[in-house]
């Protein structure tokens, strides 16, 4: 062996050493009987296969106040303060902050992350550059590219030309937003255009979906439908999904029998839905997350996102995927200890499944030598506290090590 990871703890409990050799898992058991170049001892830490950053917006991160602030916080003011942001981007700039804010998550154990890049700009220049950053950090982090429509599939009579034009330049995925589309024939049409389009290009599906405070807003319906119909089932995925909160109980119970058929993939970004949603409510306030508990409840695939970090719809963020599962934690009301263990799921395995990583993911033999190593010993604590990721292994080799705060009574 190259390297072994002395008396670990997986998130199961179970106390394991890790043995790594050419960039692959070589053995998980208790007390290896093996010799290696280096050994490190754990004593207890939590080894956990890293986190997956499911919806992040890389093209627009770390543009907050950029042209102004969002005075009123809403999704809708966001984006008309992109639309002007958006119109001095190049391919450097976004780079530039795209890579930044991947390292930022890198070193707190992001290893897999799925952006949206805005591809309603007839340069594509987001699209473009975000390409070219999946290439230029696949060898220490690996990045999924969703086309995003920002301003509507049939927003402007070229943006499906543009999606097409994306598609071929090697974008993963099919994004959409059928809410913000004029009409809702013009949303549904445009869910049917998305599976038809990935259909043609063997490419995933992930929209934005219902991300609105309007209980008539029921896009998902269609997108499960169409899911049924095309076969497609967990390649598709509905992120956001936030007027699913707002439905009553007597649609939200048929549509759930819906979405069981569907096997469909769920991400809710606690932060900005805890943010942008219920703006226009007085009291009582909606919550403005999607029904995460109950999805899980039913066995569906829910996992977490930042949707944002430091941009013109949410102006902090720290790419900490800890507190992305924290609000879970809170917002949904996940406090039991089976609910606070699948809060860390949908940090981890769970985004593994939505972005379709298959044995690129996970702990086991053969597997890719992919892990972070957290000071905890337990999921739990790893939440509680938000556990200072103290190694970062990207395929075998050590990429960050980072110390956790040293505090000193005086």
């Amino acid at each position: 062996m190259e390297l072994i990871l002395r008396d670990g703890r997986l998130p199961n409990g179970e106390a394991v050493d890790i043995g790594l050799e050419g960039g692959v898992i070589r053995a998980v058991e208790p007390n290896l009987k093996a010799e290696a170049g280096q050994e490190m001892s754990l004593a207890g830490q939590l080894i956990s296969p890293p986190f997956v950053e499911s919806h992040i917006h890389l093209d627009s991160a770390l543009t907050a106040g950029q042209p102004r602030w969002n005075q009123s916080g809403t999704l809708f003011e966001g984006i008309e303060i992109w639309g002007d942001r958006k119109q001095s981007l190049t391919l450097e700039d976004v780079k530039e902050r795209a890579i930044a804010t991947l390292k930022l998550q890198a070193q707190q154990g992001v290893l897999f992350v799925r952006s949206h890049a805005d591809v309603s700009e007839p340069s594509l220049t987001a699209l473009k550059a975000l390409l070219e950053v999946r290439d230029a950090v696949k060898d220490w982090i690996a990045v999924q590219v969703v086309a995003f429509p920002q301003d509507g599939l049939y927003g402007s009579p070229k943006n499906l030309e543009l999606m097409e034009e994306a598609l071929k330049l090697g974008a993963d995925a099919v994004g959409g937003i059928p809410h913000y589309e004029m009409t809702r024939e013009d949303g549904v049409q445009s869910v049917h255009q998305i599976f038809e389009l990935a259909q043609r290009y063997d490419r995933l599906i992930d929209i934005h979906c219902d991300e609105i405070d309007d209980d008539q807003s029921r896009f998902l319906e269609v997108v499960a439908a169409c899911a049924v119909r095309s076969g497609l089932g967990s390649r598709v995925t509905a992120s956001h999904t936030t007027a699913f909160a707002s439905y009553n109980n007597a649609y939200a119970t048929k549509l759930m029998g819906l979405l069981g058929r569907s096997n469909i993939n769920f991400i809710a970004n606690p932060l900005i839905n805890i943010t942008l949603q219920g703006r226009a409510d007085t009291y009582p306030k909606r919550r403005g997350v999607t029904r995460v508990k109950e999805l899980w409840q039913r066995g569906l695939n829910v996992s977490l996102g930042h949707d944002c970090i430091q941009d013109p719809w949410y102006n902090l963020g720290t790419g900490n995927m800890l507190d992305v599962a924290s609000m879970a934690v809170h917002v949904c009301q996940m406090t039991g200890q089976d609910e606070i263990a699948a809060c860390y799921d949908m940090i981890t395995t769970n985004g593994a499944n939505t972005l379709a990583l298959g044995e690129a993911y996970g702990l086991d033999v053969g597997k890719p030598a992919n892990l972070i190593v957290l000071d905890a010993d337990s999921p739990y604590e790893a939440i509680r506290r938000r556990a200072t990721v103290t190694h970062v292994f990207s395929r075998g080799k050590l990429l960050v090590e980072t110390k956790p705060a040293e505090v000193r009574w005086r």
